[in-house]
């Protein structure tokens, strides 16, 4: 069998066992953030958030097919979908390390058979070693665009080597052009991948070049920098800015149709690349002819985002943004609902604004484009190049990491010192550390000791850095300790690659730059992230795993020069695999293995089964929306329920949505004119105290806030007129016989219906988002139920709190006034919350889960069981309601991990435990109290050992275990139980004496 047989064999066969392990371990349903939208998107083929992924969501498509039918598979075989990509990552991997260690080993047409055990054996190392790290195999078995992002960038590598070892060839710029094929294909996945571009131009400049020099290598770079942003900006966004112009004149100006701008752009741009062919042709210009081609690949590939343009003009569900016009879909691929980061130069946080220009962009109306005013480009007091420390809402948090007192001006130091200490090490470095030395658990870190670090397993390192982590024994699955080995394994193989080909090793350098600490820079993240963010650098980690499989070759040479019995050198062969890819799939199964997790769509499920038929639902984020997307849309589950989120609410697309049915829901009751609140139109509305006494009727302020009549506006400093919120006590009369038609109220509380509401507006402004919810309570006179999700902030209540009623995990909105406090939800509807927990919650596989992740902890354990079984259990026992007490904490006993997760576990479980007291289920409360406290004292000796090390983002996690201990001492008491009372006793003596 030759080389390339065996090559080929090799690399499906490591393809195929990550694919396997992927498969294995991947989720059965939907998991956090993002992926139910892209779940529920790809399925319908619809339009997700920008700057969208039309070609993930295709192919996403095509693997829910194999679900033959059955809804409920849909979610797992679009995982299956990401676990074939990363198994064929892995596959390219693979080549990509045997193709690097080819050129270096086999310079004659024999091959030596210890040369190919090296070459195959640095292949087999290097490509699993990277399927079982922590970021890529996280990624691998879950619907995002990182898995297909990871893919695109393994094959556009290989393809240059490919290039590359026929070069001389007359045909060899097929292969260049495949790559501007896939990037511009990788553009409707990610955008990661075109980060590749300056280092396939080095490839390219040692291979053609006659002559290497310094400058010709940074002229090259420099070149390959510029094609980066050619693409990433001309092509991406000024291609399509054009022809939005080019529409603008021809239907404003010209009086032509919608779209007749557009096609004549097409058509110029076609012309103007044929004739750039012709014209290369014509003077045997090859390189002229080469460009434009690859252009012609590159906006072929690009072409994926027409589903994007077309599907949004259908009638979706899910059209994020509604980019079904030129400028709706320039603002689709800018990305203008999110905020841009200073990246050359930009202001410190403790800026002020000295100036502001004027931008505007275009609305498409009826009969034209309309312009519109567009977010101002801003001049400030203090600006410095390269800034790191601009955003004026972290200021405190920059000072934390920087050391600045209040009210100091950072200078380019401080700038740097937090570049370097918490963009690079925090942000990256962290995360490198992850996958090849090891982590100490997944709680999410903001320079905490005792959550998200990088920790090895060997003692004299760790306890120096952290204290001392051998009291620790939570035997958290997340905890994943390689001692170093992949971190050593890859230096041996960068260290080696560069002795023998310091050209490629350069070319690996520079990709593992670029699609890592580049990544750093251009993000230019501030602190405080919502989540993790290692997924972002998986590039990385590929670059570096070539390195580890290159460090096979290092160390056999090493072992074969020591020891001539190629026996014994190819032995080790066994023993480097241990140190990479074995470590790594030992270590990292257990909290990678998401196989028994049912809890997003569970979680979803709960939500929606809240909620009673023809329900509006109000929520805010990705958690508390997408997985509640993924059943309506995919599993046609509670389709009736018309969920309506506020982020997007503060957008006039969204509004206009949200007037029309979905599926089984009806349209939400905005009886507002859509002119009125169009793009650029009432966009906010600011509160200026007009010292109206009482309260004003919501309809009334509604009709000043929508007014065009200059008497209900104010005039502005330039002169112009604006609508102002005139007063923030707000006042509704209620239509008692409908809220009794429509049994919005327990019928024990219809006594207590207010012939009036009154609140007091929580917000300095108005915007879409917020007119539309007035619009919303003011309209529907009660005619369906309006809920909003308990992981709504209070902001998002619009001071409405007093009237919303706790049934669990959603809020009711109740006409109801028995006296409860102005700024609090404090009703609670016990019968509906009771019977919400024991007949309509799905618990799925919490009880038998061996490990719960981040976001079960942030999610589940919060809002369900702190916010809602809780509550449910205190307010039981004190109105007396003994037996719905008992049978809820049963249930919680039954439901609940059979292990501790964490502190904030403990701290909850106090309150099942006191329940089970007084209702006289001693057994069990004995022994949760057992485990509870023995819990304690572990974490409270793991405290202890590492006090001198804890930092202030420490104080919430040692708060709440002495909060737990001071809880217990009472259960104890409460149990009379000498042994518990003498343990408690025992830890306040030993822990908090001092």
């Amino acid at each position: 069998m030759n080389y390339n047989k065996i090559n080929n064999l090799l690399g499906w066969l490591c393809g195929m066992i990550a694919t396997i392990v992927y498969i294995i371990t991947t989720d059965r349903f939907n998991s956090w953030w993002d992926t139910g939208e892209f779940v529920a998107s790809a399925y319908k083929l619809q339009v997700v958030h920008q700057p969208g992924a039309p070609l993930f969501l295709m192919i996403q498509n095509l693997f829910s097919n194999l679900a033959m039918g059955d809804v409920s598979k849909i979610a797992f075989w679009m995982n299956v979908g990401s676990a074939v990509c990363s198994g064929v990552t892995i596959t390219f991997l693979f080549w990509t390390i045997t193709a690097l260690a080819r050129k270096i080993l086999i310079k004659e047409s024999i091959v030596d058979s210890f040369d190919l055990l090296k070459i195959f054996g640095a292949g087999i190392v290097g490509s699993l070693a990277y399927a079982f790290t922590d970021s890529f195999w996280y990624s691998a078995v879950e619907s995002e665009v990182y898995a297909m992002s990871s893919l695109c960038t393994a094959v556009v590598f290989w393809l240059i080597l490919k290039w590359e070892r026929r070069a001389d060839q007359a045909d060899s710029n097929k292969w260049l052009l495949v790559i501007a094929f896939v990037m511009g294909l990788s553009i409707g996945v990610h955008l990661l991948n075109l980060l590749t571009i300056p280092a396939l131009a080095l490839v390219v400049y040692f291979k053609k070049a006659q002559k290497i020099t310094v400058k010709g290598v940074l002229k090259t770079l420099g070149i390959g920098v510029g094609v980066l942003a050619f693409i990433l900006w001309g092509v991406i966004q000024y291609s399509v800015k054009l022809a939005a112009y080019f529409d603008l004149f021809f239907v404003n100006n010209l009086g032509l149709s919608f779209g007749s701008g557009i096609l004549f752009f097409i058509v110029l741009l076609i012309a103007t690349l044929a004739y750039g062919l012709y014209y290369a042709w014509k003077r045997n210009k090859g390189v002229l002819q080469l460009a434009v081609l690859s252009l012609c690949f590159v906006l072929f590939g690009f072409s994926s985002y027409t589903m994007i343009l077309i599907r949004s003009q259908s009638n979706i569900s899910l059209n994020n943004n509604s980019p079904d016009n030129a400028f709706s879909f320039l603002g689709y691929l800018s990305r203008e609902q999110y905020a841009s980061e200073p990246l050359i130069k930009g202001p410190v946080y403790s800026s002020k604004v000295i100036s502001a220009e004027e931008n505007y962009t275009y609305r498409k109306d009826d009969k034209g484009y309309t312009k519109i005013d567009a977010p101002p480009t801003y001049t400030y007091d203090k600006e410095m190049l390269f800034p790191r420390v601009w955003s004026a809402d972290k200021g405190h948090f920059y000072s934390y990491y920087t050391g600045l007192g209040q009210g100091e001006n950072p200078t380019m130091w401080d700038n740097l010192k937090f570049f370097f200490t918490y963009q690079v090490n925090h942000m990256y470095v962290r995360y490198f550390l992850w996958n090849f030395v090891g982590r100490q658990n997944d709680e999410p870190s903001h320079g905490s000791t005792i959550h998200g670090n990088w920790i090895s397993g060997i003692s004299a390192i760790d306890n120096q850095r952290l204290g001392d982590e051998s009291s620790n024994s939570s035997n958290d699955p997340t905890q994943n300790m390689y001692y170093f080995l992949p971190l050593l394994l890859g230096i041996v193989g960068l260290v080696w690659q560069y002795k023998r080909n310091k050209r490629d090793a350069l070319i690996v350098g520079l990709l593992f730059f670029f699609t890592g600490l580049a990544i750093v820079i251009y993000l230019n993240q501030t602190p405080m992230q919502p989540r993790e963010r290692d997924y972002a650098y998986s590039g990385s980690f590929y670059m570096f795993s070539v390195w580890i499989g290159l460090s096979t070759i290092a160390i056999l040479d090493i072992l074969r020069r020591v020891y001539a019995n190629k026996i014994v050198a190819t032995t080790a062969l066994f023993f480097v695999f241990a140190a990479g890819p074995g470590i790594l799939i030992y270590q990292n199964w257990d909290d990678h293995d998401r196989s028994d997790r049912t809890w997003t769509r569970d979680m979803a499920y709960n939500y929606l089964q809240s909620c009673e038929p023809d329900a509006i639902l109000f929520t805010y984020a990705d958690n508390d929306t997408f997985p509640l997307w993924y059943l309506q849309e995919v599993e046609g589950i509670r389709t009736d329920v018309r969920i309506v989120n506020l982020s997007y609410l503060q957008s006039d697309w969204y509004v206009k949505q949200a007037m029309h049915d979905i599926n089984q829901a009806n349209a939400a009751p905005i009886q507002i004119d859509s002119e009125k609140i169009k793009k650029g139109v009432r966009d906010v509305i600011h509160y200026y105290d007009m010292q109206v006494e009482g309260h004003v009727d919501l309809d009334t302020l509604m009709e000043i806030m929508l007014s065009d009549n200059p008497n209900n506006q104010m005039q502005m400093s330039n002169g112009t007129y604006a609508n102002v919120l005139p007063t923030k006590q707000i006042q509704m009369v209620i239509d008692k016989d409908s809220v009794l038609r429509n049994r919005v109220v327990p019928k024990s509380w219809e006594e207590n219906i207010t012939y009036v509401m009154q609140w007091t507006y929580n917000k300095p402004y108005v915007t879409k988002a917020e007119l539309s919810m007035l619009s919303i309570i003011l309209n529907n006179n009660w005619e369906r139920p309006i809920y909003f999700a308990n992981m709504l902030g209070a902001d998002n209540f619009i001071g409405l709190d007093k009237y919303l009623v706790n049934e669990g995990l959603v809020y009711r909105l109740m006409p109801i006034e028995k006296g409860q406090a102005q700024d609090e939800i404090s009703l609670i509807n016990t019968d509906t919350l009771y019977r919400n927990i024991t007949t309509k919650y799905a618990y799925g596989s919490i009880s038998t889960m061996k490990h719960f992740d981040v976001d079960y902890r942030r999610f589940v354990q919060s809002y369900l069981f702190d916010k809602t079984i809780n509550m449910a259990l205190d307010t039981l026992i004190k109105e007396e309601k003994m037996n719905e007490a008992k049978e809820i904490a049963l249930l919680t006993v039954r439901e609940m991990p059979s292990r501790v997760i964490n502190i904030q576990q403990v701290y909850s479980n106090a309150v099942v435990v006191d329940t089970l007291i007084k209702v006289g289920e001693r057994k069990y409360a004995e022994k949760l109290a057992k485990r509870d406290i023995a819990y304690i004292d572990k974490h409270l000796n793991y405290l202890s050992a590492k006090v001198d090390k804890l930092t202030a983002f420490d104080r919430f996690e040692l708060e709440t275990t002495v909060d737990s201990l001071n809880r217990y001492k009472v259960i104890s008491l409460a149990l009379d139980n000498k042994q518990l009372i003498t343990q408690v006793q025992r830890m306040e003596d030993r822990y908090l004496s001092n």
